[in-house]
């Protein structure tokens, strides 16, 4: 029997010793669940900040304005298309398409562009048959004088040479607008003639000494297109 309550004691004895050593941890528990709870929330609000929001991008932006601002129109089916007239437009070549083209048209059309007269379909075939009398179609580029032209070419009677056909081409709209005598030919280009009417004035003026024969040497059939050799335009 005493055995008994001796055991039963020192039982109660150790299950008190063990309550008595959880009272301090319940009690640092007490004092500091509070601090750590907010340390806590600090914690996760500094996350929290470190993280960026998310703006929309300027697509997400454009949409939403979009959605926003939406209109819609609604036309009369008895409201007619308006007609709209634009004008015309065009473009003239320069000197390097010219060159790259490198025919006896181009050449003429160079002149024409250098002189300041129009491009017109008479002008350009009025030149192309002059060129064909002074040197015809097959070697137009004879001298790398296309119209046998004395100005700068440094030979009398239009029998000079020039460097290339581009230098030719020059020197034969200058002569042309410098040569008081040629002022019936400038006059009949650059006022876009029919072609008897220029052919006439360059019959009369003082280009060529017998005149074409006042037209009896003058060819009107179409002047075929020939290029002329690589170089001669002083690419």
């Amino acid at each position: 029997m005493t055995t008994l309550l001796d055991s039963a004691l020192n039982a109660a004895q150790r299950t008190l010793g063990s309550v008595r050593g959880l009272i301090p941890s319940l009690r640092w528990t007490r004092k500091h669940l509070p601090i750590a709870a907010t340390a806590a929330v600090f914690a996760l609000v500094a996350v929290s900040a470190l993280a960026p929001p998310r703006w929309p991008t300027p697509a997400e932006e454009f949409q939403a304005f979009i959605d926003q601002h939406a209109q819609t129109l609604k036309v009369p089916s008895t409201v007619l298309a308006a007609s709209v007239t634009r004008d015309d437009y065009s473009a003239t070549p320069g000197i390097a398409t010219l060159a790259a083209g490198g025919t006896n048209y181009d050449w003429a059309k160079l002149v024409l562009l250098l002189a300041g007269f129009p491009m017109t379909e008479d002008n350009v075939t009025v030149f192309t048959r002059w060129m064909r009398q002074e040197n015809g179609p097959d070697d137009w580029w004879n001298r790398n004088n296309p119209l046998n032209n004395g100005w700068g070419s440094g030979g009398g009677g239009g029998l000079g040479s020039y460097d290339n056909l581009v230098i030719a081409a020059e020197n034969a709209a200058a002569a042309l607008r410098t040569n008081a005598g040629y002022a019936g030919i400038v006059d009949a280009f650059a006022s876009g003639a029919p072609t008897d009417v220029i052919e006439s004035a360059i019959w009369a003026s003082p280009w060529a000494s017998g005149h074409y024969a006042n037209g009896g040497h003058w060819a009107y059939t179409p002047v075929p297109v020939v290029k002329s050799p690589d170089g001669t335009w002083g690419q």
